[in-house]
């Protein structure tokens, strides 16, 4: 048999358990308010890397005749990197490699909301051989790795 006494129990049970429901939901939402912008986007990138490419020129801000091979006699090589989308203001690095030897480092800074860039260098007899271009993000971490050739 139920009596009042217990329905009016299990009826305060249900509200106080509702009322400290409520709380917490609340509770939650006010700490978020509260959360400094950008707080728990650490891991989230500063760009995404579109594309990139080892190329023979750039022409209205695009890479022209990308390649893995080149003719020493073209005189220069291109990298080519687009980032899409770009969520703040950041810097990368194009490393220009010879065999495992590093030639020449350019420091390239990247705008809101989307940024193309390039970096080049000038190729003589001595440069036949393997290359290759590591674009680096400003904590030193490796974007991609372009791997080409000099050649005749």
């Amino acid at each position: 048999m139920v009596t009042r006494d217990n329905n009016i129990q299990n009826f305060n049970t249900r509200k106080s358990h509702l009322g400290l429901s409520r709380f917490l939901i609340v509770c939650g939402l006010v700490g978020f308010l509260f959360m400094p912008a950008g707080a728990g986007l650490a891991d989230q990138p500063r760009m995404i890397l579109a594309n990139a490419v080892v190329c023979e020129g750039i022409s209205n801000f695009r890479p022209v005749n990308p390649a893995v091979v080149f003719s020493v006699s073209q005189g220069e090589v291109f990298c080519f990197s687009e980032f899409d989308p770009v969520y703040e203001k950041t810097a990368i690095f194009h490393n220009w490699y010879k065999k495992d030897k590093l030639i020449f480092s350019m420091r390239l800074v990247l705008s809101v909301p989307k940024w193309s860039s390039f970096s080049r260098v000038q190729m003589r007899d001595a440069d036949r051989g393997p290359w290759r271009v590591e674009i680096r993000d400003q904590e030193n971490n490796i974007l991609k790795t372009l791997r080409f050739s000099m050649s005749d």
